[in-house]
């Protein structure tokens, strides 16, 4: 079979604060994703955590077992997942001073 790779740009130029989540992506043909948040600009003190969420049909959703991964200020924040599910969404919270958001794009890589 011949292997497929697939980039789709989730959010673009979005403002994230406090807790989020993204909309739910169908990843069934992957065997392999990574995530890549490339956040643009921050508030000072802002500080990015972020985590993967599995499900079987894209309603119900738990943790993947990918250990959560963060930044603090502007860079590129990569999370790699093995063993996907069907339906794959980012949550993540941005944490600092009351208010503080971050300014990102958020990629999804998918290979099978």
């Amino acid at each position: 079979m011949l292997s497929r790779a697939f980039t789709a740009v989730i959010e673009r130029n979005v403002s994230l604060s406090g807790d989020f989540w993204t909309e739910p992506y169908e990843t069934a043909w992957a065997a392999e994703a990574r995530w890549f948040i490339h956040v643009l600009e921050a508030d000072r003190g802002a500080t990015l955590r972020v985590a993967s969420h599995i499900s079987p049909e894209g309603l119900t959703w738990c943790p993947h077992e990918a250990l959560p991964v963060t930044l603090d200020g502007p860079g590129l924040l990569s999370l790699p997942l093995n063993n996907v599910g069907p339906w794959l969404r980012l949550n993540g919270r941005v944490e600092g001073p009351e208010g503080a958001r971050v300014k990102a794009i958020i990629y999804l890589t998918l290979r099978g």
